[in-house]
């Protein structure tokens, strides 16, 4: 599969099934199954390809053949782990849209089993049914990249199970609340006290008692505690569809930016509570987990 050259490129055969990228702009992001015919030329890496379900014309009689590089195909994915995917909010996914497998991103979790998706070939937010989604991957030098966000998915479900982090009395933390109305937010705070076993006192900085007098203190397991996110400076402006978080209501929310407004302001969905609310850049940070004891953003995986 490899080429002796120093950059790395795909081979295929006839007869060999792959998915295809169309390079129409009205095509942007997606994939669709197709099987390759023959190489155009000796010597050459291009493919003459024929779709599955896209025909030359409205008749939908002969089948569509094109004749395109190597690097807008690939071999289909694999399929999905024995443990069934749970699709979440913010998850990058591939949804089976028009006959064929459209780039987008969770950005709400319905009942039934269903789920909106922001296609970004369309730029709109389409409903879907967990059947019709599967996990974003990205084929590179001969091999399928796992994506962050399952990285994150097992960090979720076992982070209680493991090994967490020490915290030192006076530390300065963030703190992640269950609490109705305040569920997936960050909150800073302080560590008081070691509590129990892997529960701290923290005292929050922004929240307080009931009647305000005194900032309110609650006792915190360990793994919804994480040391205070190191600053990014964001040069460029974020983009639609980047995973943000936005501070509102004293704490910070996780989101997707929605859409580019003027002068630094953006739109940004919110994770739970289907509500799109309009920040300026300076109260919006990049997306960060802490991973095995170091801050991670989704480019660096």
């Amino acid at each position: 599969m490899s080429n002796p050259s120093s950059s790395w490129i795909a081979q295929f055969k006839p007869g060999d099934r792959v998915e295809i990228s169309p390079h129409d702009p009205g095509f942007r992001g997606s994939w669709f199954a197709g099987t390759v015919v023959r190489h155009e030329a000796k010597n050459t890496n291009r493919y003459v390809v024929e779709y599955d379900q896209l025909y030359e014309d409205e008749s939908g009689e002969k089948l569509l053949q094109e004749t395109l590089d190597w690097i807008q195909l690939r071999p289909p994915p694999p399929p999905p782990e024995k443990k069934k995917v749970q699709f979440k909010f913010g998850d990058e996914v591939e949804a089976f849209y028009s006959d064929g497998w459209w780039e987008g991103a969770i950005t709400a979790e319905h009942s039934c089993g269903k789920f909106a998706v922001f296609l970004r070939g369309f730029e709109e937010q389409i409903v879907f049914e967990e059947k019709d989604l599967r996990l974003h991957v990205q084929w590179v030098k001969g091999k399928w990249e796992p994506r962050f966000e399952q990285v994150q998915r097992e960090k979720e479900n076992s982070n209680c199970s493991k090994e967490v982090m020490k915290f030192t009395q006076g530390m300065q933390v963030e703190v992640l609340t269950d609490e109705d109305g305040l569920k997936g937010a960050w909150f800073a705070a302080t560590i008081i006290e070691l509590s129990g076993e892997d529960k701290y006192l923290i005292e929050y900085k922004t929240l307080t008692n009931d009647d305000g007098t005194e900032f309110l203190r609650e006792d915190i397991r360990a793994c919804n505690i994480r040391p205070c996110p190191p600053e990014i400076i964001v040069v460029d402006g974020f983009k639609v569809m980047d995973e943000v978080y936005a501070y509102y209501n004293e704490g910070w929310w996780v989101g997707v930016i929605a859409k580019v407004l003027i002068n630094c302001n953006y739109v940004v969905n919110f994770i739970e509570y289907d509500e799109k609310i309009t920040f300026n850049q300076a109260d919006l940070r990049p997306h960060q987990d802490w991973l095995n004891g170091k801050w991670v953003v989704p480019s660096d995986v």
